[in-house]
């Protein structure tokens, strides 16, 4: 059996898709269906908005961090000791450091990775004064504005990148049992690319993570039969070890 795990290659060996594939005899192929683009500081200027003009940023994704100093150097903004950064996360956090001397700036976060985190909302609360500039892509959903819009804070949404589907080449192999996705956008690129998918590989099931994932494989007629979160499996490698589980037992 060969699966699709629509997304990078763990850096780490004990991630729980080796063990799976130990502990079944499967084949693990990584290989995410979506690529992130960042948009040219030509691009960026058609939207109006002035890097220079912000005094705290709010990240809600490596990639976030990762395009806004690049903008900043393309539009030739030299980012002040003076910015404030808040994350969504610690690891987003800790990630500033490719960019800046972590200890000497001020930098806050929260845990959970939702913008209405307590610790963050709390630091946020605290710097109203100031001017937030809140990175994001082309696809993300309206759910942050009402969050942010509650703290009555002055931000600006920034879209600074786009996610593009990662097209397969002609002599790509597709002879996959299992795709697994985690965004829609992940579904879009696999009809994208496989329009008749359904005639042309009934065989192929589908998992998703999260409500809107697997309302994009239903709506788009694929097979949905590894699903989470669900009570008792909180992740998609969870659900994926009770599919396998429960295919070997019925062997």
């Amino acid at each position: 059996m060969k699966i699709l795990v629509s997304q990078p290659q763990p850096a780490s060996e004990k991630s729980p898709y080796f063990d799976i594939a130990d502990k079944y005899g499967v084949e693990m192929v990584f290989r995410p269906f979506i690529k992130v683009e960042g948009l040219s500081a030509k691009e960026f200027r058609q939207a109006k908005i002035s890097i220079a003009d912000f005094t705290g940023v709010i990240f809600t994704s490596k990639a976030a961090v990762d395009h806004y100093f690049r903008l900043a150097e393309e539009t030739r903004f030299n980012v002040p000791d003076t910015m404030k950064y808040f994350c969504t996360t610690e690891a987003i956090a800790h990630y500033l450091q490719k960019y800046i001397v972590y200890r000497k700036r001020k930098i806050s976060f929260g845990t959970s990775g939702k913008l209405n985190d307590p610790d963050l909302t709390t630091a946020l609360t605290k710097n109203k004064k100031e001017k937030f500039l809140f990175p994001v892509s082309d696809i993300h959903t309206d759910d942050s504005e009402p969050e942010l819009d509650a703290l009555k804070l002055n931000y600006t949404k920034a879209v600074m990148f786009r996610t593009v589907s990662n097209d397969f080449s002609a002599d790509e192999p597709f002879d996959y049992d299992i795709l697994l996705f985690f965004s829609p956008a992940g579904i879009n690129s696999l009809m994208k690319n496989f329009p008749d998918f359904a005639t042309k590989y009934p065989d192929c099931k589908v998992g998703a993570f999260g409500p809107s994932v697997a309302k994009a494989v239903r709506d788009a007629g694929l097979p949905l039969v590894i699903e989470a979160p669900l009570p008792g499996v909180p992740s998609l490698t969870g659900a994926l070890d009770k599919y396998l589980k429960e295919q070997q037992t019925a062997e």
